[in-house]
């Protein structure tokens, strides 16, 4: 956030240091569980090595749940996170959205490997363990 008025100077500086790879604090750039791989850095999702294209708010979501893959979301941490702190009641959005994932993310939608539901509380990316962190 940058307040007017403001110098180019100061903006390009800014930009720089936000790009910058320190700007991760070290976090790895790759996000990866079984067959499913975010490139957080190039904004690129695989499955199996094939990459895979997912509209705005499909990455987002995607990208909460592989950043906590192994934890259980809840509906309001997705809502927030993704669509802000007014939808954070708006559970059907969830589901559409989930349900578009696993089309593309999943071999069997109907039978979620990796996007499973944890019912009346949220969503989670199950890790080959059932738990556990991400690689």
């Amino acid at each position: 956030y940058v307040t007017k008025p403001f110098s180019s100077r100061e903006l390009l500086a800014r930009i720089r240091v936000w790009l910058s790879p320190a700007a991760t604090n070290g976090a790895s750039s790759l996000l990866e569980v079984g067959d499913l791989r975010l490139d957080l850095a190039r904004r690129l999702v695989f499955v199996a090595g094939v990459e895979v294209h997912l509209m705005r708010t499909q990455y987002k979501l995607f990208e909460v749940l592989m950043r906590n893959a192994g934890k259980v979301v809840t509906h309001r941490q997705l809502l927030q996170a993704v669509w802000g702190k007014a939808y954070a009641l708006e559970t059907q959005y969830l589901r559409v959205y989930t349900n578009q994932l696993r089309q593309k993310l999943e071999r069997d939608p109907s039978r979620p490997r990796y996007l499973v539901t944890e019912n009346g509380v949220g969503y989670r990316i199950r890790t080959a363990e059932g738990g556990g962190d991400a690689r």
